[in-house]
């Protein structure tokens, strides 16, 4: 009890840092609590579950020797189960030689031009999203624990003000939809939380498997808005923002949305 009353006082030392309001802990839900039982059912069996296609192909990935280094993923980090645990639930995270927060796609990259010698792989592309799905599934059930500390008070604060900002045709903000009226419909659909503990996902509505960065764009797109580019340092701050307010809910990657 001690430990997660801590927990939320960090959260909320942290938002209310980035000066922006919270969702009620008591009140929290994530994509999964708001799908219906068909679309509950599938994500929950592995062997149902699209999203296990690229994690299958990850795992492949994860031990296949990669550019003029000829080195695996597991050559350093040994076996994902055990090494990548709860990883994907403290990310995005401040790369201290850059000093600012990159996701797991950029780690991702980060290591292959590093370690492996090796091209970066493309946002989107097959490898990097079956490599991103078998680290996130290590950290299933694992609790969201970014660091809310000085280093990434600044960057909370960014994402936060790119949250509440209204912008495009429609004038309208990220709070305006999924902080004022989740639970709610638009254009028939539920208007939900926002919360990315499931990414990434397989939507049902691509038919394929998506970042949290694609959605983004989607939804920025959707406001007739002019979207960042993938790997920006925006979608990086806004990823951190994103996590920060989830900060204690589980894991459940990857997920099914409709």
């Amino acid at each position: 009890m001690r430990a997660l009353r801590a927990l939320a006082a960090g959260l909320a030392l942290g938002l209310a840092a980035a000066g922006a309001a919270e969702i009620a802990p008591g009140e929290r839900r994530s994509g999964y609590d708001d799908m219906g039982p068909q679309t509950r059912a599938m994500q929950d069996d592995d062997s149902a579950n699209p999203g296990m296609f690229w994690v299958l192909d990850g795992q492949a990935l994860w031990s296949r020797k990669e550019g003029a280094a000829q080195k695996s993923c597991a050559d350093c980090h040994g076996g994902a189960e055990a090494g990548m645990k709860g990883v994907s639930a403290r990310h995005p995270a401040i790369d201290a030689a850059r000093a600012k927060p990159v996701d797991i796609e950029e780690r991702i990259n980060i290591c292959r031009a590093g370690r492996q010698q090796a091209a970066p792989l493309a946002r989107e592309s097959k490898e990097l999203l079956a490599l991103t799905a078998y680290i996130a599934r290590q950290s299933r059930g694992q609790p969201v624990s970014i660091a809310l500390d000085a280093q990434t008070r600044s960057f909370i604060a960014q994402g936060a003000a790119i949250w509440n900002r209204r912008q495009g045709q429609l004038n309208l903000s990220c709070a305006n939809c999924h902080d004022d009226n989740w639970g709610r419909k638009l254009a028939g659909a539920g208007v939900p939380q926002a919360h990315p503990t499931g990414y990434p996902v397989y939507r049902l509505e691509w038919q394929t498997l998506g970042s949290l960065q694609r959605r983004l764009r989607n939804c920025m797109t959707g406001m007739r808005a002019e979207a960042y580019e993938y790997g920006s340092e925006e979608f990086a701050a806004l990823e951190l923002y994103l996590m920060a307010r989830a900060q204690g809910m589980a894991m459940d990657a990857p997920g099914v949305r409709p």
